[in-house]
């Protein structure tokens, strides 16, 4: 009988995954994105994700599901969310959705280049700005009790949850 070895980065998104499948009814829509790849294929093993071209347009198909009662989570990269930031300050905030969005948040270690710089420091200031709720997980230990809790409790507000670019495996 041969035991598998987890890896620590499959570990957590498969913990993650988990989380977020059980407590949340869906749809799961993303858009490609290398830092999130890992938890885009637990999530799509577990249930099913569904690709979408744009992430503005993955935001107003959770917008949709949450006013139909679903528990929509959107996953994409922080360059995609700044694309995304008028439909979550004139839809999904104001109408209080209840849509988990997980972001990437490149631009930051070990993820240095020049041209994700900007996106990753401004994602948490537009964020602070639309008084968005947010937890950040940058390894294993953050995803703790008390953040699966908030992921999967079902409230009238969306939540944003921003993903260190290392934390999945990911390397430049």
């Amino acid at each position: 009988m041969s035991t598998a070895v987890v890896k620590p980065a499959e570990d957590v998104a498969g913990r993650l995954a988990r989380i977020l499948t059980t407590g949340r009814s869906g749809p799961f829509l993303g858009t490609p994105c290398g830092v999130l790849a890992q938890l885009y294929r637990e999530i799509d093993a577990a249930c099913g994700m569904r690709t979408i071209a744009r992430e503005d347009s993955a935001v107003g198909v959770a917008a949709g599901a949450a006013l139909a009662g679903r528990q929509p989570v959107v996953l994409m990269q922080n360059s995609g969310f700044g694309q995304s930031v008028n439909a979550f300050a004139s839809l999904i905030m104001p109408c209080r959705l209840d849509v988990v969005t997980v972001i990437s948040v490149r631009g930051m270690a070990p993820d240095n280049t020049e041209e994700n710089s900007a996106m990753g420091t401004l994602t948490p200031t537009i964020l602070a700005g639309l008084n968005a709720d947010v937890r950040w997980l940058a390894d294993g230990a953050d995803l703790t009790e008390a953040t699966a809790n908030w992921l999967a409790t079902e409230v009238d507000e969306p939540r944003f949850l921003l993903i260190a670019p290392g934390l999945f495996g990911w390397r430049p």
